[in-house]
């Protein structure tokens, strides 16, 4: 039994670095190619801002869906035909030469994106309890080990022609959906399948993560946590650009060292951290880390710096896999995939919240003539934001605690 897990957790480990590669892939251009599109950098902001949110919106619209779907089908179904669609979507968008079909592929990848919850979900399927937060470090490895190769590759690729990582993207999303058409094996089994679950309403997916005082806090925190992470997505293009004349392959390889972060401290660092600190000091380093890097990119004056920042960061991925580890023991077998889901939907209804934000800031602060430090805005707001959702952490850890000690 034992061997089946780890041969499944291998499985998906390879679909997700496939997907995110995929995903990877486009990030030091898209922006580029908007504001080609768009005509401006000015404008170019404001349209990727638009273009991140309604990516994301789609997420938080399909992402329930397609989790509530994976409990009553399987994880598998749900998997295989994201991948599919994803090819067609990125080789679209490869051939187009107007920003309205990209847009409509942009709606069309936030949709079919939202996969990567099920994902989770059949970690969860595979996982015994004491064993969720080390795979989901191992799958938020994954997820930093795609950002190591995908950017990278995007942003030589996107040297020679903007639209050249589409063309990529588009063909490892095929070989995702080939690989886990004839390979990744189906981990919901039938009799831990959800059956009653008809609605499939976003907003009434995630009333799943209401039903616990810490499912609800560290909702909270995840929300605040989220709308800086679109706050950073949006900007990093177009800011380092604009401050720094950094072309996709310095982008990439900026990407390149989050990924390599990212890697190194859920994959290797996770266990001893947390075996010193325990899960709860653990989580709120993760979230101080993220106040002080925001606020050194908002501040800093050279090229040189922002690598410099980005190690200090990779601290902040302690985060994720412990959220995840400590939410899924809130809820059943049966509502794995929806929780995945609403997770996915709220991270993706505040991450376009924080996009739109981050682009309109942008566009705003580059528009006129200030200070240089101003043009850092976006990244001060988003450390605000890490600073509030560090305190509601610890305030609801001490809740917690004071609830399991307090005599009955």
């Amino acid at each position: 039994m034992a061997s089946a897990r780890t041969a499944s957790l291998a499985f998906i480990l390879i679909s997700v670095l496939i997907n995110v590669m995929g995903l990877g892939l486009i990030i030091p251009v898209l922006p580029k190619l908007i504001a080609t599109l768009a005509g401006s950098v000015e404008a170019g902001a404001q349209i990727n801002g638009i273009f991140f949110a309604v990516y994301a919106l789609m997420q938080f619209v399909f992402g329930p869906i397609l989790g509530l779907l994976s409990d009553r089908y399987g994880r598998r179904p749900v998997l295989l035909a994201s991948s599919l669609g994803t090819a067609l979507d990125y080789l679209i968008a490869a051939l187009t030469q107007s920003i309205w079909i990209l847009f409509l592929a942009r709606v069309v990848a936030g949709a079919l994106g939202a996969s990567l919850s099920t994902a989770n979900a059949y970690i969860a399927d595979i996982s015994k309890p004491n064993e969720r937060a080390r795979n989901f470090g191992l799958i938020g490895a994954t997820f930093g080990m795609g950002f190591v190769l995908g950017p990278v590759v995007g942003g030589v690729l996107g040297n020679i022609d903007l639209r050249l990582p589409f063309f990529f993207a588009a063909g490892l999303a095929f070989l995702n959906f080939l690989y886990g058409y004839f390979v990744l094996p189906e981990s919901l089994r039938p009799e831990n399948r959800n059956h009653n679950a008809r609605s499939l309403n976003p907003f009434t997916a995630l009333k799943i993560l209401g039903q616990t005082p810490l499912l609800r806090g560290l909702t909270s925190s995840l929300a605040l946590i989220f709308l800086a992470f679109g706050v950073l997505q949006s900007v990093w293009v177009l800011y380092t650009a604009y401050k720094f004349d950094w072309k996709p392959l310095e982008v990439g390889f900026s990407l390149f060292l989050v990924g390599l972060g990212g890697v190194v401290v859920q994959a290797v660092l996770i266990r001893p951290v947390v075996a010193g600190l325990g899960e709860r000091r653990a989580l709120i380093l993760g979230q101080s880390v993220s106040i002080f890097s925001f606020t050194l990119y908002g501040l800093a004056t050279q090229g040189w710096m922002m690598y410099a920042i980005i190690v200090l960061a990779a601290f902040s991925n302690l985060g994720q896999p412990l959220i995840q580890s400590f939410l899924t023991r809130e809820v059943s077998p049966q509502e794995q995939g929806a929780l995945q889901g609403a997770l996915a939907g709220a991270q993706s209804l505040t991450v376009a919240a924080g996009g739109l934000l981050g682009g309109f800031i942008f566009a705003m602060v580059v528009g006129l003539e200030h200070a240089e430090w101003l043009v850092g805005l976006p990244f001060f707001v988003g450390a605000l934001m890490y600073l509030l959702a560090a305190i509601n952490t610890t305030r609801l850890f001490r809740r917690t605690a004071e609830a399991t000690t307090r005599p009955s």
